[in-house]
């Protein structure tokens, strides 16, 4: 960490959850001269614990990456973050620059990205490219960080680690080349691990390989993790909380088994009811109409309206505020649901 970014203890909080998001909000200019900016994350608000796993889930294009990457400040040109709070461990990122955030990442906070073939540097080595995290973070010998290559690698599940550390990328297969990133996130011992769509394009024993090593080390090295996906099938094996996200927005929160076995949001209902099932096949697969809204073109109300065969003409005027959807639930975690109906869907009439 640098000199700027520790010497802040006024921003510091101890009681804090190790990633508090409030607020959180990212837009991007819009299109031609004079066009309106356009909001890719509208008000997310997020925990994440020490030792937790929470799954941000949702379809393609409803903010879940442009959220993850908001958190860890990369920002793609033309993108602006503002936020309420948004601290890891107490430290307030919102006022660090580009400088002062890139020693925290690695160190205290790391990605894993879903095209492991495209992240890694064709040319090098898998231990090189170790390696070379380590050095720069840490000042260790080419022999230490070596060393520290061949005990990651094995660390992560790759057999014969001294000897595949000379290997280069396109010598190991996909749900390897996951390790070796994975690997390389936990080389520092980070304390936030954010997982973008880690398992994409593995089939389903790779999947269940990487998800099981991901579960293994938060609970190995006591991480928070903030698993991005939109496979409800990883979230029922892994998550022990829930945000599922829409054109946005977070519409409904809680603790995983409460959420996936009584939703309380028409969206979350669907998703869980479009799941193939084998006793649904004569029936066919349960869809949900129509697509998710382009950013820029963001309906008004309810963003989820136009799809929602629960919808009531107050939907089409009103954003819903996330709330308690009835009694507290079965486990105790507080949750969440954006919907004016929130009670009605929970009981499912």
């Amino acid at each position: 960490m640098t000199a700027t970014a520790a010497a802040a203890p006024a921003a510091t909080r101890t009681d804090a959850p190790l990633l508090r998001v409030r607020g959180l909000r990212v837009e991007v200019d819009g299109h031609g001269a004079g066009a309106e900016p356009v909001e890719l994350v509208r008000g997310v608000d997020l925990d994440v614990e020490r030792g937790e796993l929470v799954a941000l889930l949702g379809e393609s294009g409803s903010g879940k990456s442009v959220t993850a990457r908001a958190v860890l400040g990369l920002d793609a040109p033309g993108m602006r973050r503002t936020a309420e709070d948004l601290s890891l461990a107490g430290l307030d990122l919102r006022g660090l620059s580009e400088r002062e955030l890139r020693p925290l990442r690695g160190a205290r906070m790391a990605l894993v990205v879903q095209d492991a073939l495209s992240a890694l540097n064709p040319v090098l080595t898998v231990g090189d490219q170790i390696g070379e995290l380590v050095r720069v973070h840490t000042g260790a010998s080419r022999r230490a960080a070596r060393a520290r290559a061949v005990e990651l690698l094995g660390l992560v599940g790759i057999p014969g680690a001294a000897q595949r550390v000379r290997d280069h990328p396109h010598q190991f297969s996909g749900g390897m080349r996951q390790r070796i990133l994975i690997a390389m996130a936990v080389a520092l011992e980070p304390e936030l691990l954010v997982a973008d769509e880690p398992t994409t394009a593995l089939d389903v024993t790779v999947q269940a390989q990487v998800l099981e090593l991901l579960d293994g080390l938060r609970r190995e090295l006591g991480m928070g993790v903030l698993l991005i996906t939109h496979d409800l099938g990883v979230v029922s094996e892994v998550a022990d909380r829930v945000a599922v996200m829409y054109a946005g927005r977070v519409v409904e929160s809680g603790h995983a088994d409460d959420v996936l076995l009584a939703p309380a949001h028409p969206y979350t209902r669907a998703l869980l009811a479009s799941v193939p099932q084998p006793v649904r096949a004569a029936g066919g697969l349960a869809t949900i109409p129509g697509s998710p809204p382009v950013p820029a073109q963001t309906p008004p109300g309810c963003a989820f309206h136009p799809r929602c065969a629960w919808a009531v003409d107050r939907c089409a005027t009103e954003v819903p505020a996330p709330r308690a959807p009835g009694p507290p639930p079965p486990t105790g975690v507080p949750r969440t649901s954006a919907c004016l109906r929130a009670e009605e869907v929970l009981r499912g009439r």
